[in-house]
């Protein structure tokens, strides 16, 4: 599944293979949590923004249309017409995200769904059976993705209970595989590491998490609330009890920032939310840094979003244009706005891909790692 080409320090260039394509590590996984990425956007136009994988929610999935119902139609690769690599999320993330909508016990989670206050029971069993009905290239283990700011006694009891629900996710997994009428019968399972900013529970659930033998390793639980900092010593705490020969998965991160300094702690892959939203409301990446485009100095400017960019927008259309969009509340901003970050993303990890094969990533780490977050 994981084949590790070369490093550069403790940046790893990789290659990942799945059932349904492989893709290039580092990686970028643009998200489409119902499907579809936020702002207009096909799969066609994934594939031209260079994205390698897709992420979608088995949560809001099993929602809305409803799992069955995406099985039914040949599973997410036919319902949505992506034809390449896709993560699903096990709706582990949305015990976080929805804490006032749910309770929690041994057996897995009730939530009050937001769209019609329905009650929704997930436990492990569940989340891995709407993962294997949405038949995406690997599915996650369902954990419990606790506060940053939550006790140390809660967050141990919660890594204990979560690696309780491991286990029963891949017996499943390893169940639904085997049957004759499962859609993508090699889909793989990929374990999550928790322990909030506490030390010694991450690298004790690590080791236990390898103990268990999952197709590739997530850090859950970061980017909810902990410093960047906070973040950056837990990776590197955690990352050499991380088998070297699986792929390591940075959940929900991050910033173009981050993510190269995640990339230099020995993280392979990555998603976020950031790209998208930030493009749907004028936040634009370039590699001087993030430009507003609503900012009255774009009206007649004449130049592209970033001269050294190749995605269609940059080709076609200027800041003054894109601006003039924007302002007058045209679907097509969003549109554009999300296009282009999204290929900034996708050229990042390509150009993080290339540097470390030629073994110059320290110093690509350095020149823009002072940048690329900074406003315009």
């Amino acid at each position: 599944m994981f084949t590790l080409i070369t490093q550069d320090g403790k940046a790893r260039r990789g290659r990942f293979e799945t059932a349904q394509g492989h893709f290039e590590t580092p990686a970028f996984m643009n998200v489409a949590t119902a499907g579809a990425v936020k702002g207009g956007l096909s799969s066609e136009d994934l594939s031209g923004a260079g994205c390698q994988v897709m992420l979608c929610n088995a949560y809001h999935l099993h929602l809305r249309p409803g799992d069955e119902l995406i099985r039914r139609m040949g599973g997410l690769a036919a319902f949505t017409g992506w034809r390449r690599p896709t993560l699903t999320d096990s709706g582990g993330f949305q015990i976080f995200s929805l804490a006032k909508l749910r309770k929690i016990d041994e057996n897995g989670v009730r939530f009050s769904s937001h769209i019609d206050g329905s009650e929704v029971f997930i436990g492990p069993e569940e989340s891995v059976r709407i993962q294997s009905n949405l038949a995406g290239s690997i599915a996650m283990a369902f954990d419990e993705c606790a506060e940053a700011s939550a006790p140390y006694a809660y967050v141990r009891q919660s890594c204990e209970r979560t690696l309780r629900w491991h286990e029963r996710c891949k017996r499943e997994m390893e169940r639904l595989n085997r049957l004759d009428d499962t859609i993508n019968k090699r889909q793989l399972l990929f374990g999550i590491n928790q322990g909030a900013c506490f030390d010694d529970l991450r690298i004790e659930n690590m080791r236990r998490l390898t103990d268990m033998s999952f197709d590739g390793y997530a850090l859950g639980g970061l980017a909810v609330g902990e410093t960047a900092g906070e973040m950056y010593r837990v990776i590197s705490t955690v990352e050499p009890h991380m088998p070297d020969a699986q792929i390591r998965y940075l959940m929900g991160v991050g910033t173009p920032v981050n993510i190269i300094e995640a990339v230099s702690r020995g993280i392979d892959l990555f998603d976020c939310v950031l790209p998208a939203r930030n493009g749907r409301h004028g936040h634009l990446y370039t590699w001087n840094g993030i430009l507003n485009i609503h900012n009255k100095i774009h009206a007649e400017d004449n130049e592209p979003i970033d001269t050294s960019c190749g995605c269609e927008v940059c080709k076609t259309y200027s800041r003054g244009y894109i601006r003039h969009l924007a302002q007058a509340k045209e679907i097509l901003a969003l549109r554009f706005g999300v296009m282009h970050n999204l290929h900034f993303y996708n050229e990042l990890m390509s150009r993080i891909r290339s540097e470390i094969e030629n073994k110059t990533f320290s110093g690509f780490h350095r020149k823009y790692a002072e940048v690329l977050d900074k406003r315009v």
